[in-house]
């Protein structure tokens, strides 16, 4: 793993996390979340295992509840109750990680930024990085101090339907599509029945999985390379998708990890793009 020494502004190591873990600032969020076709329990995994004094964030249940798209962002006043109660303040330094490596901790990374955390960083490599390290893993209830989170809601990274149509009407920015190419091209079917796939007018695909290589972000030769072929380019607005908001924010991180601002990240994703019959849906 080398993302915390490429991106020091977003990653830490798990060396890091051992030596700090003790400060009353520092604290750990396992933000793991798995797609239903793995036919896995994120909860009941890190009841199993988790990072000494880690408090899970599940995007499932910290969300918009009364739409029907998953895990859709929640409001302010929701996510700062939340954060609170699992004792976390907008002053703290938050380290996510997750059970895979890189996944659903990168949209726990996305949530915070969006709620006006600032001192926010994913773990470099993951809980498989932390046990790899030889560092220990627990299944105690982790014990935490009510905290009050004061959110400041950053806007401009978070576009509904409304206003991903005004985009792409407009013309001017780059979407970026993370999901697999097969599915992005129509190829392939998409994980939610139902659900056709392709991809929205004008979107490039950029699957997620390319942006990873053992279980972290890729080099900043490689990201730089990657961007360029894509069309990343100054200070031109992107938008990230994917199929529900999870790996889109994987592509949100990358541009944060090269500076790249002027970006925001469509939270109803294909899932919502899709599921409108008056959406357009382009197959290759």
């Amino acid at each position: 793993m080398n993302a915390s020494l490429d991106y020091p502004e977003l990653f830490v190591s798990p060396d890091w996390l051992a030596a700090n873990m003790g400060r009353r600032d520092v604290k750990i969020v396992d933000g793991s979340w798995h797609m239903p076709a793995a036919a896995r329990d994120a909860r009941a995994e890190f009841k199993a295992e988790h990072i000494p004094g880690a408090v899970f964030f599940d995007i499932d249940r910290v969300a918009d509840t009364s739409l029907p798209m998953p895990h859709m962002l929640p409001e302010p006043e929701m996510f700062a109750d939340a954060a609170g109660a699992m004792g976390i303040s907008e002053d703290d330094m938050v380290i996510i990680y997750d059970s895979v490596g890189l996944f659903s901790a990168a949209r726990v990374w996305w949530t915070f930024t969006v709620m006006g955390a600032e001192k926010v960083r994913i773990l470099d490599g993951g809980l498989p990085a932390w046990k790899a390290a030889g560092f220990e893993v627990t299944d105690a209830t982790p014990l935490t101090r009510p905290a009050n989170f004061h959110p400041v809601f950053n806007a401009r990274h978070v576009l509904d339907l409304a206003d991903m149509r005004h985009e792409i009407t407009k013309g001017d920015a780059l979407i970026l599509d993370a999901r697999p190419r097969g599915r992005f091209e129509g190829r392939d079917p998409e994980p939610r029945e139902g659900l056709p796939s392709g991809h929205m007018p004008g979107a490039v695909s950029l699957p997620a999985s390319d942006l990873i290589e053992n279980g972290t972000l890729v080099s900043r030769n490689k990201l730089d390379l990657l961007f360029a072929a894509a069309g990343v380019t100054g200070r031109k607005p992107v938008i990230t998708t994917c199929g529900s908001g999870v790996t889109a924010a994987i592509i949100s991180l990358a541009l944060a990890a090269v500076g790249h601002d002027n970006r925001a990240l469509y939270d109803g994703s294909w899932t919502e793009w899709a599921g409108h019959k008056d959406s357009e849906i382009v197959v290759e």
